[in-house]
C-alpha cells in the first residue's frame, strides 16, 4: 500500500510516499521538504501569504520529486493523504485542493489528515508502538497532553492556557536576539553556558503552573521574565555568554516545567489504564530539544515508561507523518469526500472542555 503525503501547514512544504510492509510495519519510500526560513528571516516570523505563496510555487515539484525517489508513478498509489488543518488556512488550501485534484484524477481514495494527528501517529511509523499511549505533543502552536487509544481516538488531559513552548522558545530567542527560527539557535548558544546552576541564579526564571494538579501548562510568565532580564542588561550589544547563560537557565527552566506537567500526567495514565503497557511520546518540533528530551527521557525511568520520540528529522513538519496517518486511516476505511474543509483549528479532542487563553484552539 503506497500513499502520497501531503504537508503545507506552515512554512515547511513537504511531499513523501509512505508504505507499509506485509507486517503493516512502515516505510518511508521518500520523504522531500522544502524550508521556507529565508523567505521569512527577513521579518523575524512567518508570514501567512508568503508561506502560501511559497507552497504553491514548490509543491508540484516536490510531488514529482517523491515520486521519483520512489520509483513510483500516479498508478501505484493507493491514496492521496493531505494535511487539512489546522495551520494557517491559506497554506492549507493549497496542499488540500492538490490533494483532492490527484485523488480525483486518478481515482484514488483521499484522506484529509489533522496536522497533530501526523505528529501523533509517528512513533507508530518509526517504532510500531501499540495504542494506548500517553503523548506529549510539543510545537510552535501547540502544547497538549493526551492519550492516543486509536486512530482519530484521543484523550486531552491538558493543554497551555497561552503560549505553546515552541512559540515560547521562538519569541523567548527573539528578545535575546537570536535569529530565526529561534528555537534551534537558543538551544546552540545555551550549549555554550559551561556553569549551568550558576546561569539559574544569576538569571532566576518563574516555572509556571509548577507543582500544581493537573496537567495544563502556562509559559507567557516565562517569556516576560526572560524579556524583563535582557532588559536589565547593560545598554548596548548584548554579550554572547549573557545570552549564553540567559539561554540556559531558560532551557532549563522549559524541560522542568515540561517534567513535572508530564509526571502528573503519567500518575493519571497509571491510574486510568492499569492494564496497559507504559509507554511515553513526545512529539512535535519542540521534541527535537535535547533538554527536554533528556528531562523526559529520565522521567520515564522513574515511573516505568517506555520513553518514544520520532528520529529528529521527523520530528519538524513532513509530509511521512502526514503520509502515514493516511495510511492508518485507509486501512480503517476511513476516507474523505471531496468536500472535506480546510481547517484553521482542529482539535484532536473534539469532546474536551475549552480552556480560555491559547487553550482554547486545542
Amino acid at each position: 500500500m503506497n500513499i502520497l503525503g501531503i504537508e503545507t501547514s506552515c512554512d515547511e512544504t513537504s511531499a513523501a510516499i509512505v508504505s507499509a510492509d506485509e507486517h503493516g510495519a512502515g516505510i518511508i519510500l521518500s520523504n522531500l521538504v522544502f524550508s521556507q526560513l529565508e523567505e521569512h528571516a527577513v521579518f523575524g516570523g512567518v508570514v501567512p501569504e508568503v508561506a502560501a505563496r511559497a507552497h504553491m510555487e514548490t509543491l508540484d515539484t516536490l510531488i514529482k520529486g517523491a515520486l521519483q525517489e520512489a520509483d513510483l508513478g500516479f498508478a501505484d498509489l493507493d491514496g492521496i493523504a493531505a494535511t487539512a488543518g489546522p495551520g494557517l488556512i491559506g497554506g492549507v488550501m493549497v496542499g488540500l485542493m492538490t490533494g483532492k485534484a490527484i485523488a480525483a484524477a486518478h481515482d484514488l481514495p483521499f484522506m484529509a489528515v489533522n496536522h497533530l494527528e501526523g505528529h501523533a501517529l509517528t512513533p507508530r511509523l518509526t517504532d510500531d508502538l501499540q495504542f494506548p499511549y500517553l503523548l506529549l505533543l510539543v510545537s510552535g502552536g501547540h502544547t497538549q497532553i493526551l492519550v492516543a487509544e486509536g486512530v482519530g481516538q484521543y484523550k486531552r488531559w491538558g493543554t497551555t492556557l497561552d503560549d505553546a513552548a515552541g512559540e515560547c522558545f521562538d519569541k523567548s530567542a527573539k528578545l535575546m536576539g537570536l535569529p530565526y527560527p529561534g528555537g534551534p539557535h537558543l538551544q546552540d548558544i545555551a550549549s555554550e553556558c559551561t556553569d549551568i546552576p550558576a546561569a539559574q541564579k544569576r538569571f532566576a526564571l518563574p516555572l509556571p503552573m509548577k507543582g500544581r494538579a493537573g496537567c495544563d501548562f502556562s509559559f507567557s510568565g516565562l517569556k516576560t521574565a526572560v524579556r524583563n532580564h535582557v532588559q536589565s542588561l547593560p545598554a548596548g550589544d548584548l554579550q554572547r555568554k549573557d545570552i549564553a547563560d540567559l539561554a540556559a537557565s531558560m532551557q532549563s527552566a522549559m524541560a522542568a516545567i515540561t517534567r513535572d506537567r508530564t509526571a502528573n500526567a503519567m500518575q493519571q495514565f497509571i491510574r486510568d489504564y492499569p492494564g496497559a503497557k507504559r509507554s511515553f511520546v513526545v512529539s512535535g518540533g519542540v521534541a527535537a530539544n535535547t533538554a527536554i528530551r533528556a528531562a523526559l527521557t529520565d522521567l520515564c525511568a522513574t515511573h516505568d515508561f517506555t520513553f518514544h520520540a520520532p528520529p529528529i528529522h521527523l520530528c519538524g513538519d513532513n509530509a511521512a507523518m502526514i503520509g502515514w496517518a493516511g495510511l492508518e486511516r485507509l486501512k480503517l476505511g476511513l476516507t474523505d469526500a471531496m468536500d472535506a474543509p480546510a481547517r484553521p483549528r482542529w482539535p484532536l479532542d473534539e469532546n474536551a472542555p475549552k480552556r480560555h487563553g491559547a487553550g482554547v484552539k486545542a
